[in-house]
């Protein structure tokens, strides 16, 4: 029996990532990031997914939505799909999303693709609570939901071993709200949104972000000591988001922008909350290093919440000889050896930081850990 299998994206998901937004829900935060040179990704992300559904062409119905939700990447991609639904817009919104999701579950879908990030899984719960199988593909700036694969091409992987019955078993993952305009103005509040169903495989989807608590501060007051004695006076640093990396700005006694980029020089901040191409401009022809940790139960070290660290960037830097990776122990821990990873929607690149790395975990203490594309 031919199985149907619906894909909706979310043309704007994260394109506030490396214009230095913390997410871009709503059109007047688009236009914003556009201004700022900010350019569309999710199509990108769909057709890497959609390149791993390619050996079930001929063997799945795959229903879709106009224009940017998925028509124009499906036909790209070579798949013949069954367009459904109308658009009021040009400008997608929430409800867009969630129509096409109460759609899809009417004409009996197996599975439902997703592309963006928390806000579009809210979308989608909002749309089918547990009344179907989804798989999110990662393309949003907050992914603090445990319903994404942790790549595009893993959620591709998935689905089709689903679709294939070779993964049967579906688990409830959690769904979480984001407070965004807290979160841009640097305070983290998250509450369980809901719960939706995916496929259970734990080599294609990674545990949900976890906050870190405060009996990791020691540990992080021990990583900032051991990177500020190794600091180098010509030297640039890129900071990344998080308590981890942050704490070594606390330690200098510098202002900092606790979910945002920094820049610090010689033991002064000459950046806060950078986007992309502020950070190209202020380390241009100059000597820099990049400092970021792991996000907390995922592993990523780029790709998710520090997208203004971009491909450029880190090209620009000279790549992974001036990578730090900085981790506390409690984030290492329950990785329980799997490797870190990277997804910087740039292949190449991805393999080029690929390998073994030598992570702080605290003073005068490393470890080697290898980094692996996710």
């Amino acid at each position: 029996m031919e199985r149907k299998i619906g894909l909706i994206v979310n043309p704007i998901a994260g394109m506030g990532g490396r214009v230095g937004f913390k997410g871009t829900d709503g059109w007047n935060i688009v236009e914003k990031a556009m201004k700022l040179g900010a350019k569309p990704w999710s199509q990108d992300r769909a057709t890497r997914a959609l390149k791993k559904l390619s050996p079930l062409k001929d063997e799945i119905e795959l229903i879709t939505y106009p224009g940017d939700m998925g028509e124009n990447v499906v036909f790209k991609c070579g798949f013949k799909p069954k367009v459904i639904g109308r658009l009021n817009s040009e400008r997608t919104t929430s409800e867009d999303t969630k129509q096409a999701a109460k759609e899809m579950l009417k004409l009996g879908v197996d599975l439902i693709l997703f592309v963006g990030g928390d806000g579009t899984a809210r979308d989608i719960y909002d749309a089918i609570d547990l009344n179907g199988v989804v798989i999110g593909i990662p393309a949003g700036v907050k992914m603090y939901s445990a319903v994404f694969a942790s790549s595009p091409e893993a959620a591709g992987k998935l689905a089709v071993k689903y679709l294939k019955g070779e993964i049967r078993d579906t688990v409830e993952r959690e769904v979480m709200d984001i407070d965004e305009e807290k979160f841009r103005q640097g305070v983290f509040a998250v509450r369980l949104y809901g719960y939706l169903r995916i496929p259970f495989n734990k080599k294609y989807i990674v545990g949900g972000k976890s906050p870190t608590s405060i009996n990791e501060r020691l540990n992080q007051e021990a990583i900032a000591v051991e990177v500020i004695e190794n600091m180098e006076d010509d030297c640039y640093y890129i900071i990344g988001p998080g308590t981890t990396t942050k704490m070594i700005l606390k330690k200098l006694n510098c202002d900092y922008s606790l979910l945002g980029v920094d820049i610090v020089y010689r033991g002064e901040l000459v950046g806060k909350d950078l986007n992309e191409s502020q950070i190209l401009e202020i380390i241009k022809d100059k000597q820099a290093k990049i400092v970021v940790s792991p996000i907390g139960g995922q592993g990523y070290v780029f790709g998710r919440g520090n997208q203004q660290i971009s491909p450029k960037v880190i090209r620009e830097v000279g790549g992974k000889p001036n990578v730090i990776i900085v981790a506390t122990q409690q984030k290492i821990i329950p990785l329980r050896g799997r490797p870190l990873l990277v997804d910087t929607n740039d292949k190449k690149l991805d393999e080029d930081l690929s390998g073994w790395y030598k992570v702080v975990i605290g003073y005068k203490e490393s470890l080697m850990y290898k980094v692996v594309p996710g």
